[in-house]
C-alpha cells in the first residue's frame, strides 16, 4: 500500500496508533471493529530498523495491517521539523513492509492526556511519564476511529 486518506484504511483487522516522540514512541491498537483504542506499550527509540521490527511484532501478535501516524501539527495549522520527522518514519516503514499508513492531526494530544491523568487519575508525575506515551498513542487513535464511524 501507500500513505493513504484515513477513509482508505482497509478494514476487517486492529488498527495501530502511534505517538512518535523525540525519545519513545507510544502504541496502541483498537479492537477488530474499530471502536475502542487501547494503549499497549511504549517503546524506546533505538536504531530505526530495530523500533521498526519491534512495532511490527506487536501488530503482528495482534493481526493489525494497518497504522495510524499522529502529526503533530502546529496550533496554526503549518507542519514543523515534528511533522516532518513523523512523516518520515511513516515512508520508512513502507520500506521495510508495504502497508497502509495514515497520519491523524495529533496537535494537544499530549497535554489533553497529561491533563487526564491529572485531573481525573490522579496519579504522580513519575507514573504519568511512564504513561503519556501510550495513552497518547490511544488518545490519538481514538480521535481517528470516531472520524471513521459513520
Amino acid at each position: 500500500m501507500a500513505i493513504v486518506d484515513l477513509a482508505d484504511l482497509p478494514r476487517g483487522a486492529p488498527l495501530f496508533g502511534l505517538d512518535l516522540g523525540t525519545r519513545t514512541i507510544g502504541v496502541a491498537a483498537s479492537d477488530v471493529s474499530w471502536m475502542i483504542a487501547s494503549p499497549i506499550e511504549t517503546l524506546t527509540k533505538g536504531k530505526f530498523t530495530d523500533d521498526a521490527a519491534a512495532l511490527f511484532r506487536l501488530m503482528g501478535g495482534r493481526g493489525a495491517q494497518s497504522l495510524v501516524i499522529g502529526l503533530p501539527v502546529n496550533m496554526d495549522g503549518t507542519e514543523g521539523p515534528r511533522c516532518q520527522s513523523s512523516r518520515a518514519f511513516g515512508r520508512n516503514l513502507l520500506r521495510i513492509k508495504d502497508i497502509p499508513i495514515a497520519f491523524w492531526d495529533e496537535r494537544l494530544s499530549s497535554a489533553a492526556v497529561n491533563r487526564m491523568m491529572i485531573d481525573e487519575m490522579d496519579l504522580t508525575r513519575g507514573r504519568r511519564a511512564q504513561l503519556v506515551d501510550k495513552l497518547a498513542a490511544a488518545y490519538i487513535l481514538q480521535g481517528a476511529l470516531d472520524r471513521l464511524r459513520p
